[in-house]
C-alpha cells in the first residue's frame, strides 16, 4: 500500500498526535508498505526531516496556547486533500487528534475529495468529540453515562445537581487536557474557566469513584477490557503519556459476566454514536459493581503508552498487523463504495 500518515496539526493534541503518528509510520514500513508523513501545518514531511520533526517525547504537558499560536491556522490544513502526498496514497492513515483532526473537519474534506481514510467518517468523528451530544445519545440507548448539567445552569445549580466532588472539561477535546475535579464550591469557577480556554461549551458532571476500565472495538468486534491503574488520582495528560505513571491490565481482572456485559456496553456505545472503522470507549467501574461510559474517541491514540495497542495485543493483533488491519479495512470501505457515518 501506498499510505499517507496524516500526523500534529495545530491544537493541543499535536504532541500526542506526532507520536502517535511516529509509531503507525514505523509499524506500516515494518510490513513493507510505502508510507510518507503529513503535517497539516507543514505538508508532506521530507525523510531526512522526520526524526527531527516526529522525534520529540510527548511531555508531562500538553503545548501552551502560545506555542500554538506560533504554528498558526496553516493554509496546508485547509488544502490537505489536495497535497500531491495525499492524493497518491491508496489511503489516508489519519494518526491526528483533537479539534480539525477527530472532530469531523478533515474527514469532510477527504470525503469531498473521494479520498480513502482510517476511523470514524465525518457524523460519527463530529458526534464523538462533542462530549455532550455523545452522553445524550448514549443515555438515550441507554447506556449508563454520569449526570451532567446545561451548559448555562449556575455554579450553584450545578452543585446542587451533581453533588461534590464533580469533573469539570470542555465539552469538545481529548488527552484530558482541561479537565479538573472539583471537591470544593471554591475551587468550581478556576475549573470553568480553565475548561473555557479549550472550549466554549463546559462540561459539568458526576465524578464517579472507581476502576478506569476502557474497551477498544475493532472493525465491530469489541476486544479484551483493559484496565488502567494511574499514579495519580484521575487518568490525566502526565500519567497517559509519560513512561510509568500508569500500570496497565490487559486483559482487565473480571468476571466472564462483566467482561460480557463491559463488550456489549461498548458495542452499543459504538454503533449508537456512529463509529466505524476502530474506536475506544471509556468507562468506570463503581464501588457497587456497576459500569459507567464515560465517552468514546474516534480516533484514540496509538503511542507506546495507548490502549488500543494492549488491547489488540490481549487479543493477539501484533502492532503492525493493527495498523495493516485498520488501513486495508479503509481501503476496502472505499471499494465497496459503503457510506461513512
Amino acid at each position: 500500500m501506498n499510505v499517507a500518515v496524516v500526523l500534529g496539526g495545530t491544537n493541543e493534541e499535536r504532541n500526542v498526535s506526532l507520536a502517535t503518528g511516529r509509531a503507525v509510520v514505523g509499524a506500516l514500513r515494518e510490513r513493507g508498505h510505502q508510507v510518507v508523513a503529513v503535517d497539516p501545518a507543514h505538508g508532506a514531511v521530507p525523510p531526512e526531516e522526520e526524526a527531527r520533526m516526529l522525534g520529540g517525547a510527548v511531555g508531562a504537558d500538553p503545548p501552551g496556547i502560545e506555542e500554538l499560536a506560533r504554528l498558526g491556522a496553516s493554509a496546508v490544513g485547509a488544502a490537505l486533500a489536495d497535497l500531491p502526498a495525499v492524493r497518491k496514497a491508496d489511503v489516508v492513515f489519519l494518526a491526528l487528534h483533537g479539534e480539525f483532526g477527530e472532530d469531523g473537519t478533515v474527514q469532510g474534506l477527504l470525503d469531498l475529495a473521494g479520498v480513502a481514510y482510517t476511523g470514524s467518517g465525518c457524523l460519527g468523528s463530529a458526534v464523538a468529540f462533542d462530549k455532550r451530544v455523545s452522553k445524550e445519545l448514549l443515555a438515550h440507548m441507554g447506556v449508563p453515562t454520569p449526570a451532567w448539567t446545561a451548559a448555562h445552569d449556575s455554579a450553584a445549580e450545578i452543585v446542587a445537581a451533581l453533588d461534590l466532588p464533580l469533573v469539570v472539561k470542555p465539552a469538545s477535546g481529548g488527552s484530558t487536557v482541561g479537565l479538573s475535579v472539583v471537591r470544593s464550591k471554591d475551587e468550581l469557577q478556576p475549573a470553568i474557566e480553565l475548561a473555557a480556554r479549550y472550549d466554549d461549551d463546559v462540561l459539568c458532571e458526576a465524578f464517579i469513584a472507581g476502576r478506569e476500565l476502557t474497551v477498544a472495538v475493532l472493525e465491530g468486534v469489541a476486544l479484551p477490557p483493559v484496565e488502567i491503574i494511574p499514579s495519580h488520582e484521575i487518568y490525566d495528560y502526565e500519567c497517559k503519556y509519560s513512561e510509568g505513571m500508569s500500570r496497565y491490565v490487559a486483559p482487565a481482572d473480571l468476571s466472564a459476566a462483566e467482561t460480557e456485559r463491559l463488550q456489549d456496553l461498548a458495542m452499543r456505545s459504538y454503533l449508537a454514536l456512529r463509529q466505524t472503522s476502530y474506536s475506544r470507549v471509556d468507562f468506570r467501574r463503581a464501588e457497587d459493581g456497576s459500569f459507567w461510559c464515560l465517552e468514546a474517541n474516534s480516533l484514540p491514540g496509538l503511542t507506546s503508552t495507548s490502549l488500543v495497542p494492549k488491547a489488540a495485543k490481549a487479543a493477539g493483533i501484533g502492532f503492525p498487523e493493527l495498523c495493516e488491519r485498520i488501513a486495508r479495512a479503509a481501503m476496502d470501505r472505499a471499494g465497496q463504495g459503503s457510506g461513512r457515518t
